[in-house]
């Protein structure tokens, strides 16, 4: 199982991005355990200084953005 956290204070690109790895990983049938992560102390102590950003087990994947689709499908 992957540990994914997904970066924001709550903004609609941070949103759309946790319902964009919650659907890809759904698709794929990976069982994954979703975090959402709003406190900008952490979201700093991460390295991510652009939000929405995503961590797989404990490496920052991206940050910036919505991903893409494509872009979040080859993390799983």
């Amino acid at each position: 199982m992957k540990h994914i956290k997904v970066l924001g204070t709550g903004c609609a690109n941070c949103t759309n991005t946790l319902t964009l790895v919650e659907a890809v990983a759904k698709a794929k049938g990976v069982e994954i355990q979703l975090e959402k992560v709003e406190d900008l102390q952490q979201i700093m102590m991460l390295g991510v200084m652009s939000t929405p950003g995503v961590v797989i087990d404990g490496q920052v994947v991206h940050a910036g953005g919505v991903p893409s689709r494509s872009k979040v499908e080859s993390w799983f």
